[in-house]
């Protein structure tokens, strides 16, 4: 059994090792904006409140989540969100943390439609954003979470599967290797909990998390190591 984190049980975890506060920004798409969570906002508005508190590292954390991006739109508002980010003595944010891809992997129209980003520009444009992104500050990548199968089609139009999310997510996280940046595979470790503990955490949409899902989600982030040295 999983122990979800609070924002009180978290205030140890998350004691800063540096004396200045960082300034970071979560870029992506409806995962990052935390969609599906009223309670909460989301696991980064989860994370925000949580540096906020008196105990905790003091982090600003900008959410720049936008529903329904791919990769090409991150892309095009990278620079123009980090350039417009900066406060006081930090001119540009110290941390950028990318969420993005499942928009790319979903199929159009019908179950075997063509999908929205084709997984050869995919890998192309997921290389471009990181070298970017690298280029501005350190990177970190949260994987995006399983879909329920069982509740498509999302809008009755688009079609979302775990065996496309497998060869989208891969392809992202063979592209962050190749650059060391810290990828963390939400979709692997969710999908090994079992599908009624994933469908548990998944919005009657059948795409988004639920509150439920985005506790899980922040208890995930939070513990991972690429994230926990902040």
């Amino acid at each position: 059994m999983q122990t979800l984190l609070t924002p009180d049980s978290m205030q140890l975890s998350t004691k800063p090792t540096q004396c200045q506060p960082l300034k970071i920004i979560a870029l992506g798409d409806s995962l990052v904006y935390g969609f599906g969570d009223p309670e909460g906002g989301g696991w980064v508005e989860r994370l925000r409140r949580c540096w906020m508190s008196p105990d905790s590292a003091g982090h600003v954390l900008y959410n720049l989540g936008v529903r329904g991006d791919r990769v090409q739109q991150v892309a095009q508002r990278l620079e123009v969100e980090f350039r417009h980010r900066g406060e006081l003595r930090n001119q540009v944010p110290d941390l950028i943390i990318l969420s993005v891809g499942v928009n790319d992997s979903a199929r159009l129209g019908h179950a075997n439609g063509r999908n929205y980003t084709d997984i050869n520009s995919f890998e192309t444009q997921i290389s471009a954003l990181l070298d970017r992104a690298q280029q501005l500050c350190p990177v970190l990548f949260v994987g995006m979470t399983p879909v329920n199968e069982a509740k498509m089609p999302f809008w009755d139009c688009v079609y979302y599967n775990h065996a496309d999310q497998h060869s989208y997510k891969e392809a992202t996280k063979l592209a962050c290797s190749r650059r060391s940046i810290p990828y963390l595979d939400i979709f692997e470790q969710w999908m090994e909990q079992g599908e009624r503990w994933v469908e548990q955490r998944i919005s009657a949409d059948g795409l988004h998390p639920n509150s439920l899902g985005y506790q899980t989600l922040l208890s995930d982030v939070v513990n991972w190591d690429a994230i926990a040295r902040y």
